[in-house]
């Protein structure tokens, strides 16, 4: 049940609103001045805050500005007297959702209490999106291989050099990337990832470059490829490794061009991205085995950035454990548990050749398994 705080400085006026509302099912409390309304607002959550404008002891542009001072995460509704527009245009200025004359119309009200739940709960949404996506792509951990890494992800960020990312599966090459994205000129536009092992080779360059309708079989509309998605923005090619030879070829042409044509077409498509790649293998002996372009590689490495494995940063691993702790507790919605001393010692001690998404997996499976402390016996018995 939604909660709303009413402010007034007359019984009338608070209580003819808490009976409106409350017949909406709203559950209501009231306050008859600012200052009173203040401190239940430090004290209690509430969705949504109703206020007097004229008061005692504290006016509703006073209560205002104190509510955003304090962080007050709650939309606030002003009532006037008075239908004046300049203070109506104030009120919004200092932040108010919405102004409100007396007397107050029964449907304005109903409408403006709606809009500003509904606001209140898209704003709590996009924030737990944002906090996920804020942990997903985290760099956690102060070892000296770890700040190195941030040292470089500092430097190159601001530029449109292209990056080259390496390092072996698991170690968190994707999180570098995004890294690099959220701390460019480029962030407020897309990152586009293709996954280059995971598409099918006759299927790549539809996937990078789109294809015009009737070139083949299933083309029954035109598509924009990967490359027109990330106009503007990154285009983050993970497992460039695996890229077939036919692909490298016209990903170096789009690269030295800045333009590409789509699948069946001829007409040339002006794009702008940045290019930041990624792989597990060593890409100087796929070019001595003839699987890699040497051109290619050396449009890509102008910036190469190397992510060290988990073991090359054991000193990191308390820290991981404790991230994923939180991060898996917070997505299952249970009670966080945690590592006894030992425990972490154990984890430490043993070799991870899947690197941070083998711990992330291990951890995830002791929390399941475990009670609510972990100790080195049920780490050696499921890890």
């Amino acid at each position: 049940m939604h909660k709303i705080l009413v402010i007034d400085d007359e019984r009338a006026i608070r209580n003819t609103l808490k009976e409106i509302l409350e017949l909406e099912n709203y559950s209501v409390t009231l306050a008859e001045d600012g200052k009173q309304g203040f401190n239940l607002a430090k004290e209690q959550v509430f969705d949504l805050i109703f206020s007097d404008i004229k008061m005692p002891e504290m006016d509703g542009m006073e209560l205002l500005c104190a509510l955003h001072e304090a962080e007050t995460d709650c939309p606030i509704v002003m009532i006037s007297g008075h239908g004046d527009i300049d203070t109506a245009v104030e009120a919004i200025r200092k932040g108010a959702f919405d102004f409100l004359v007396k007397p107050i119309d029964l449907n304005r009200l109903l409408i403006t209490t709606r809009n500003a739940l509904e606001r209140k709960s898209l704003v709590q949404e996009t924030r737990v999106l944002k906090k996920k996506v804020d942990n997903k792509y985290k760099m956690v951990g102060a070892s000296p291989a770890i700040e190195q890494v941030r040292e470089m992800i500092d430097k190159v960020a601001p530029t449109d050099a292209k990056v080259l990312i390496t390092g072996a599966n698991g170690t968190g090459k994707e999180v570098v990337a995004h890294l690099i994205h959220a701390q460019s000129m480029r962030s407020a536009q897309p990152i586009v990832e293709v996954n280059c092992a995971a598409i099918p080779s006759e299927l790549i360059e539809s996937e990078l470059f789109g294809h015009v309708k009737g070139s083949f079989t299933g083309a029954i509309k035109d598509k924009a490829g990967k490359f027109e998605q990330a106009n503007g923005g990154t285009l983050f090619l993970d497992e460039i490794g695996d890229m077939s030879l036919s692909a490298q070829s016209k990903v170096l042409r789009a690269l030295q061009d800045n333009e590409i044509t789509r699948v069946g077409g001829d007409k040339p498509i002006k794009v702008n991205v940045r290019i930041i790649a990624a792989t597990n293998k060593n890409l100087k002996e796929e070019i001595e085995k003839g699987n890699f372009r040497e051109d290619l590689y050396h449009r890509l490495s102008v910036i190469p950035i190397h992510v060290p494995s988990l073991d090359e940063r054991k000193e990191d691993i308390p820290a991981l454990v404790e991230h994923f702790t939180d991060l898996i507790s917070t997505e299952q919605g249970t009670s966080k548990k945690s590592f006894t001393p030992d425990a972490i010692e154990a984890l430490v001690e043993r070799s991870w050749t899947g690197n941070i998404r083998e711990l992330r997996n291990v951890v995830e499976r002791l929390i399941i398994l475990s009670g609510p402390t972990i100790s080195r016996k049920e780490v050696e018995m499921f890890a």
